[in-house]
């Protein structure tokens, strides 16, 4: 278990005796704010909460119980995760920023080499109630710092829905995918026993990540970039098993999100690769019949799959920071994660609320969790999408899977340096 280094506040006693009514319930501290003190509650916390419409609306009535509870206006204002970063570089400054802002935790790199957002202090038993998955996720190493910056709300992974009227029985291994693809395919009546996207290496990790490849070296959060496993024997023997799934009377290299979208929905596919955001739309179109796996074993083991978390983190801009914290820890209590998730039907990062679920794809998905290594969150991860998704697209066509590995890596290398990340 990696370090992880919380910063101490030291208070003099008499100021800890007149302001002690008006700090967070979790602490007696008073907030820096930067070396400002506090004199006192806030009269109001801003949220940028993501725009999603089911989402918003759990926020807006987790945020009224805080204002009941603590006294504090709370502004929920809608926008957009993909907006944040770039609006909070702009309003952050002029004091025109959220309190909590809303972010994957794979932005963290960025966000604190931006200096965007504070890193907080944590007691042991506040963490407690957030997986070491969560927890790992959220924890960065700077220069010679390792701290947490944000609190858990949800995890993201992904796993295998297939349509029970085409296969009876859940995928357990990738041979049983392979062995779907070659019974229940009929390009030429758009019927496929699988479908996988060519060209997203966030699904295809597994085939890599099974087989001993990797993105980089060292411990999560405290990565080596420059130590590069994506075209190591393990990562070329995986990729020559993707590369398997396609060509003729296979998946077609062709094949999109929309496509592949489209045809699970109408029932003519058999299973598919996707996440818990698929959910509700597979289930209005197929019903029961839509069934979920975790990633079918990989080279023995259970697929390892990219595990992402959605955190509120605070602003370094805010001025109020022990008490957006407090918030933060509000919106992720175990009673407002269940909440949250029978609204929105995202899964918990909090541990009860995720292990109180008991809808059977729901806790398939849980499962998965268990299997899943964080994506990497460091900047330079940016730098290494679009050579490797171009590369499992030459690889589905049936390039020379060495080669083609090579060749992404050394472009990776080359964009890493450019960028100065």
């Amino acid at each position: 278990m990696r370090k992880v280094r919380f910063l101490s506040i030291i208070t003099i006693l008499l100021i800890v005796t007149v302001l002690a009514a008006c700090a967070p319930d979790r602490d007696e501290d008073v907030n820096t704010n930067n070396g400002e003190e506090n004199d006192g509650k806030p009269e109001e916390l801003t949220i940028w909460a993501n725009d999603q419409e089911e989402q918003l609306e759990a926020i807006k009535e987790i945020a009224a119980k805080f204002e009941e509870k603590e006294g504090i206006n709370v502004r929920v204002e809608p926008k957009s995760m993909l907006d944040q970063v770039q609006d909070l570089a702009l309003a952050g400054p002029e004091g025109k920023g959220p309190d909590l802002f809303y972010q994957p935790h794979d932005q963290i790199g960025s966000l604190v080499a931006e200096g965007l957002v504070e890193p907080l202090d944590l007691s042991d038993d506040e963490i407690s109630g957030y997986s070491d998955a969560a927890m790992e996720s959220v924890t960065y190493q700077f220069e010679d710092s390792t701290d947490i910056y944000g609190l858990p709300a949800v995890f993201e992974t992904y796993g295998i829905f297939y349509n029970k009227d085409i296969i009876s029985e859940e995928p357990k291994t990738i041979d049983d995918l392979k062995m779907a693809l070659e019974e229940h395919t009929d390009a030429s009546k758009d019927e496929y026993g699988f479908l996988m996207k060519p060209n997203d290496l966030y699904f295809a990790y597994p085939f890599f990540s099974n087989y001993g490849g990797y993105i980089f070296g060292g411990d999560v959060g405290e990565y080596v970039t420059t130590d590069l496993g994506l075209d190591n024997e393990g990562a070329i023997e995986g990729a020559k098993l993707f590369q398997s799934f396609f060509g003729k009377g296979k998946i077609s290299t062709s094949t999109t999100v929309d496509v592949l979208d489209g045809l699970f929905t109408e029932g003519k596919v058999g299973a598919v690769i996707n996440g818990p955001w698929s959910i509700a739309g597979y289930q209005d179109a197929l019903g029961d019949r839509v069934g979920f796996a975790p990633f079918p074993e990989v080279n023995g083991e259970r697929g390892s799959t990219f595990v992402g978390v959605k955190s509120w983190m605070v602003s370094y801009y805010s001025e109020n920071k022990d008490w957006a914290t407090e918030l933060a820890l509000f919106l992720t209590n175990e009673e407002n994660s269940e909440h949250y998730f029978e609204v929105s039907g995202e899964l918990p990062a909090n541990t009860s609320a995720l292990e109180s679920i008991e809808d059977p794809i729901y806790s398939a998905f849980t499962e998965q969790i268990e299997h899943g290594v964080p994506m990497p969150s460091n900047p330079e991860m940016d730098q290494v999408w679009e050579p490797m998704n171009d590369a499992l697209q030459f690889i589905a066509e049936g390039d020379d899977v060495k080669e083609v590995l090579e060749e992404a890596v050394e472009q990776i290398k080359s964009n890493i340096e450019a960028s100065g990340k």
